[in-house]
């Protein structure tokens, strides 16, 4: 299963773009969509769209194959969209250590589902683009219409 090109959208979206380093919400330098950088690498000139598709397209990759390790339960492409934006949001250790983990791979899909909500803090205050963020992905695994199923990326 490949993110779709509704969870593609979904992704830049949330993050938009910024071709410039920026401190994300936790404080995280960060360019392009959403891309938090690891040393050593930097940006001082800041990076173009194409470049910043590019980067996007390999930490995609990256959230897919962390879902495609850690989950075990039959996904439908909503829920599996809604799984590769939250791991490209917020890493793939919160959802290994997650119940919304347990609780898929124990197939309660619903309430697996609904554990997405939970995720929309930022530190200890809530966060209005997390929170809104968790409910689009939560409209997704509740299967709302994945109008392009077609993978998004192309190798």
């Amino acid at each position: 299963m490949e993110l779709s090109a509704t969870g593609l959208e979904l992704i830049k979206e949330s993050e938009g773009f910024r071709s410039s380093v920026y401190l994300d919400v936790e404080g995280y330098p960060t360019i392009g969509y959403g891309h938090r950088l690891i040393h050593p690498e930097t940006f001082p000139r800041g990076i173009t769209e194409a470049q910043g598709t590019a980067i996007l397209y390999s930490d995609v990759r990256e959230a897919e194959q962390t879902v495609a390790r850690l989950v075990k339960a039959q996904l439908t492409q909503g829920q599996y969209d809604a799984l590769v934006d939250f791991v490209f949001n917020l890493g793939q250790t919160h959802l290994a250590e997650s119940t919304l983990l347990r609780q898929l791979n124990s197939g309660r899909f619903e309430e697996a589902g609904q554990q997405l909500l939970r995720w929309d803090h930022a530190g200890a205050q809530e966060n209005a683009g997390l929170k809104a963020r968790r409910e689009a992905e939560l409209s997704l695994w509740n299967g709302a219409a994945v109008e392009n199923p077609e993978p998004a990326l192309t190798s």
